[in-house]
């Protein structure tokens, strides 16, 4: 037989979906893939009933439907206050994730450098090595996880093609402050690189937390490639409804990428989904006011159970530090917490290019009922999961 692909030997399966089915195998309250278990808003579902009886059954536009790409065009604006083409600056894709690959693919040739801030959402560093190109890593500083400039600005000495900037950042809820991304702005322009933005937290955020869009930084809209995503914003995860943002030179390249990988997004689902994209403020506010009460209900769990733990100023997820149990592979104790406790969780290593292992990753995008249900099974974690 001849060989496989180099470039995808040291690939494994995604760790996040592993400990879901995990989760699944021991009936554990399942806190490791970020879905809600709560139904998306009712307007949504009304409008997807309706769009089964009418003529949106076939493929729409490659690069995604005209009410659709029109209603995104308008929320993009009045959010980031940027002018937006929506012929000529928008592709609707299958999910972020295809977002970021096809961005990827659409800038970087094979040995190009991009920087990777650490820790990570799995996909970017598969993403760089698909594309052919090299991940140089820079890492963010627990527990606030800043970056020390002096480090940034180092990796940006090797002349990256781009770098990727998840905002607020999963796993660790960070959310760049405005000088923060002004720092990444001046190397990306002085050294010349793209940035490639993941900002599908962009309404998930804790007072006094602001979300600042990159390409809305002066001379950042020509060189800024958004990956968005209406996944978490509209509890859809299962819809994969992403889409990228950029000047029309990128998006004309991403558009060919985007056709050769997937051809086009669903159909009926971008037309329903038109009805989000046009809600008003109050559903944005409201959104940011129920998430805010989920942190502060597990946080506060946590707490009285004493696990250590981040504060995430975005997102929905939390960090647990496992130290206290002495287990050398967290991995082992996620599915030990899984088995014995009940809980699903991801093990932070999956997250961190630096040999790390403190940390379990939980998150709280669930009923109220079903997080009372994990702190409750949580109470017992130190009389069933004895010291590695």
């Amino acid at each position: 037989m001849p060989q496989l692909s180099d470039r995808t030997t040291t690939f494994t399966d995604s760790v996040i979906r592993r400990m879901t089915r995990i989760s699944n195998q021991y009936n554990a309250v399942n806190l490791s893939q970020g879905f809600p278990d709560f139904e998306p808003p009712q307007q949504i579902l009304n409008r997807l009933a309706e769009v089964t009886k009418e003529d949106f059954h076939q493929y729409s536009t490659t690069w995604g439907s005209q009410n659709f790409r029109d209603a995104l065009a308008r929320k993009i604006k009045h959010f980031s206050g940027i002018d937006v083409n929506p012929n000529e600056e928008l592709v609707v894709t299958c999910g972020s994730t295809e977002a970021m690959m096809a961005a990827m693919m659409s800038v970087t040739n094979p040995g190009d450098k991009v920087i990777v801030f650490s820790p990570f959402y799995e996909n970017y560093g598969a993403d760089t090595i698909l594309s052919g190109a090299e991940p140089v890593y820079v890492p963010l500083i627990p527990p606030e996880f800043n970056f020390d400039v002096d480090v940034l600005e180092n990796a940006f000495k090797q002349h990256p093609k781009a770098i990727i900037v998840c905002n607020p950042s999963n796993p660790c809820g960070k959310v760049f402050t405005r000088k923060e991304l002004e720092i990444i702005a001046d190397f990306a322009k002085k050294y010349d690189s793209f940035v490639i933005t993941d900002e599908v937290y962009e309404h998930i955020l804790y007072k006094p937390n602001v979300h600042t869009y990159m390409a809305s930084l002066p001379g950042m809209k020509e060189r800024t490639i958004t990956c968005n995503s209406l996944s978490k914003t509209y509890s859809i995860t299962g819809w994969r409804l992403g889409y990228t943002h950029a000047n029309p030179e990128i998006t004309d390249r991403i558009k060919k990428v985007h056709d050769f990988l997937t051809v086009g997004a669903a159909h009926p689902l971008q037309e329903a989904a038109v009805t989000g994209l046009q809600f008003g403020d109050e559903y944005y506010t409201e959104l940011q006011e129920k998430y805010t009460h989920k942190r502060n209900l597990f946080l506060e769990g946590l707490d009285s159970i004493g696990l250590k733990h981040t504060v995430p100023q975005g997102a929905y997820y939390v960090l647990i530090d496992i130290s206290e149990f002495g287990y050398e592979s967290d991995l082992e104790f996620a599915e030990i917490l899984a088995r014995d406790v009940g809980v699903g969780s991801v093990p932070g290593s999956s997250f961190f290019k630096e040999p790390e292992n403190r940390y379990i990753r939980l998150h709280f995008a669930k009923k109220d009922e079903t997080l009372y249900e994990a702190l409750n099974r949580l109470e017992s974690i130190r009389s069933k999961i004895r010291k590695g």
